[in-house]
């Protein structure tokens, strides 16, 4: 009975460790990978749950997928089309240039399987909206959308922006190229605020934890979120590429709240008028609750959440050095040169 009596408090302890003062400890390395969408796909309409055999099916396919980008090529194959082939329906995603000199299968991490929270296999990241979609934008936030999509052309190989008196150009300023192209960001949603899976690689997180700051440190790119604890917010003229996050708690939940953000946020069109909710709390010893909120009403008619489950890795983060002998970005830029001297000569 004695002996039965000191494990419980150890395995109190175990499934929620705590630190010297209190507080739930979430320190730890998570990987989030996950098939699991951010926005529900249509067909489900309002359903939030997959059944066991759906989720069986989609883990089936995207394994069946990886498996047949990863046979031998065939030596006597044609050459792609010009400016690369852009599959439709491409489970592993388009990559970079189509099917030419992107990412083969060998390099991208899908996940292999959608995540189960509360019992349940959940058809998509957002679960408000009640459809798990985003919300309709408001006609400013479309005029921005609109703006954005009209200076990225995706599968065009010409200098469309010197045909259709553009100015500038798409290409005429490095920093007119998008965060995740300069090596400032991450690619997709992984490093900003919320943070969400990307469905390429590099989906570690990892959390150190004080009294006073908690740090969450992502794999891709290396972006690290500085939350201060128990502070104020710094003056809004004070603008940070992932905001300015203050975090306090309230019972066994951290909450960490958002603001200040540069004017184009990496995150869905959202503007410097973003503020992100974010609740961490946790599930058991081997995973976290990772919840957000949205709010921008320049972009939004209305605010949209989110949770998934963060769990625990024994893997490591290792460095992502996105710019070091990247020669790629010069290429883009002298290519557009190239492209418009083409276009002049046609004139």
């Amino acid at each position: 009975m004695r002996i039965a009596l000191l494990l419980i408090p150890a395995l109190a302890l175990a499934q929620n460790p705590r630190t010297t003062d209190g507080h739930p400890d979430f320190t730890g390395t998570y990987d989030i990978t996950t098939l699991t969408p951010v926005m529900r796909p249509n067909s489900f309409g309002d359903r939030m749950a997959l059944t066991d055999d759906e989720a069986k099916a989609e883990a089936k396919k995207v394994t069946e997928e990886v498996a047949k980008r990863n046979l031998a090529s065939d030596p006597d194959r044609k050459a792609p089309p010009k400016g690369g082939e852009v599959p439709e329906n491409d489970i592993l995603g388009k990559g970079a240039g189509g099917a030419v000199g992107g990412y083969n299968a060998f390099w991208l991490d899908p996940g292999n399987s959608v995540f189960k929270l509360d019992g349940k296999f959940r058809t998509s990241i957002i679960i408000d909206p009640p459809n798990g979609r985003l919300p309709q934008m408001t006609p400013e936030g479309m005029k921005r959308a609109s703006s954005r999509m009209g200076r990225d052309r995706a599968g065009r190989n010409d200098a469309w922006w010197i045909k259709e008196n553009v100015s500038p150009g798409p290409y005429d300023d490095p920093e007119l190229r998008g965060y995740a192209e300069r090596c400032i960001m991450s690619f997709g949603q992984s490093a900003t605020t919320p943070m969400l899976p990307n469905y390429f690689y590099n989906n570690n997180k990892q959390i150190v934890q004080t009294k006073d700051t908690v740090v969450i440190l992502n794999e891709m790119i290396h972006d690290a979120r500085i939350v201060r604890m128990n502070a104020k917010h710094d003056p809004a003229e004070m603008r940070r590429w992932m905001g300015d996050s203050v975090g306090h708690w309230e019972g066994d939940t951290l909450v960490i709240d958002t603001i200040n953000f540069v004017d184009q946020p990496a995150l869905f069109g959202a503007d410097g008028n973003l503020h992100v909710i974010e609740k961490i709390s946790r599930i058991d010893g081997k995973t976290l609750r990772y919840q957000f909120t949205i709010d921008d009403p320049t972009v939004w008619a209305k605010s949209w959440t989110g949770e998934m489950p963060w769990p625990a890795t024994d893997g490591r983060i290792f460095e992502y050095a996105c710019a070091e002998g990247n020669y790629s970005f010069g290429n883009i830029l002298k290519g557009a040169r190239t492209l418009e001297a083409d276009a002049m000569k046609s004139k």
